[in-house]
């Protein structure tokens, strides 16, 4: 069974910097690099968002809200997916999670602090 794993999660003051990795085991480096991967965030009290997603051609798509302030990457040789957090706002606080045509994980909690 696949399984996704979150961390690089954190407490960071508005303006900072965060780098989320996400690892996926259970699965071949032949078929994980064919899957079209992406994030999602969940704010206290809101429901699951879209945030970015990333093509097995490496092609991106952003929630206008990330647009120019996150960037996801992927590194095939390793199962990893990645989303580069710039510019945090408070309205970022949430936990993320990485996905796939797989279970979902358990998150990293993200914390901006204004």
């Amino acid at each position: 069974q696949v399984q996704l794993v979150e961390s690089g999660g954190g407490l960071v003051q508005a303006g900072g910097s965060l780098r989320l990795s996400c690892a996926a085991s259970g699965i071949s480096r032949s078929i994980f690099s064919i899957k079209y991967l992406g994030w999602y965030r969940q704010a206290p009290g809101k429901q699951r968002e879209f945030v970015a997603q990333i093509t097995s051609g490496g092609n991106t798509n952003y929630a206008d809200s990330v647009k120019g302030r996150f960037t996801i990457s992927r590194d095939n040789a390793k199962n990893m997916v990645y989303l580069q957090m710039n510019s945090l706002k408070p309205e970022d606080t949430a936990v993320y999670y990485c996905n796939g045509p797989w279970p979902w994980g358990r998150g990293t909690q993200v914390t901006v602090s204004s």
